[in-house]
């Protein structure tokens, strides 16, 4: 990021801080049977993830994108010597199948849909279940062709009382994926789930600077610091519980 990018970006940020700010939390996971955590992983994979990896893949080491990845690894480390459930989500398109108005990417096959190999060993974790998701929309993603959802059945066959998201993009896959998460919890079909809560320290995404937005044709600037700010901020107006610290 260029230096005036950089400044521009801190000064928003800052801005945006004070006029819309956002209350962070620090929790305690309950160790009780009778109140089920679920932890949901949302397109740690290549694509997204690991430097030169795709055409939305970081071009060069990201610190916010590292420290996600570290968070993330740590919190799946932990729920799977408990036994809880954990739910990863993979970005995974067909060839012929676009997603505008991104590039291709994550296409099944390239090996971009994977999951990153700091989390590879979830592919036969006993407490994981990994579902490729063809949209945004995680939770949209989980329709079945018999109309059944993935994400709803996860929910219910575990028993899950709360969810703790993590993952990339902080404003796209994760905050549509949240939003779907409340609006289907509010209508009654997500029971016993009561609450979702956003672990914004294993939370990232992209970053995409003004002056090299302005190079690339239809592109919008996207600075990384200031649009994970808001996608907390709008996680948080739609009811989820956004947190900095797990303790469990």
């Amino acid at each position: 990021m260029g230096s005036a990018d950089h400044q521009q970006e801190q000064l928003l940020l800052q801005q945006l801080q004070v006029a819309v700010p956002v209350s962070f939390e620090s929790v305690v996971l309950p160790s009780s049977p009778h109140k089920h955590v679920g932890l949901v992983v949302v397109d740690e994979v290549n694509g997204f993830c690991t430097v030169g990896a795709g055409n939305l893949a970081p071009q060069q080491p990201d610190e916010q994108v590292a420290q996600m990845v570290k968070e993330t690894v740590q919190m799946a480390k932990a729920f799977s010597s408990r036994g809880w459930p954990i739910l990863a989500l993979l970005d995974t398109h067909e060839e012929h199948k676009p997603e505008p108005p991104y590039p291709p990417h994550c296409i099944r096959g390239t090996g971009e849909e994977n999951l990153i190999p700091e989390l590879k060993w979830l592919e036969s974790d006993p407490n994981a279940l990994l579902l490729g998701k063809d949209c945004i929309d995680g939770f949209i993603g989980g329709i079945q062709d018999d109309g059944s959802n993935t994400i709803v059945d996860w929910i219910k066959e575990n028993q899950i009382h709360q969810v703790l998201v993590v993952g990339i993009c902080t404003d796209v896959c994760v905050l549509d994926f949240v939003t779907s998460l409340l609006s289907a919890r509010n209508h009654g079909i997500l029971d016993p789930l009561k609450e979702v809560l956003v672990y914004s320290e294993a939370c990232s995404t992209y970053d995409l600077p003004t002056h090299v937005a302005v190079t690339i044709d239809g592109a919008i600037a996207h600075p990384q610091k200031v649009m994970h700010y808001i996608g907390l901020y709008f996680a948080k107006t739609r009811g989820a519980r956004i947190v900095d610290k797990v303790s469990l």
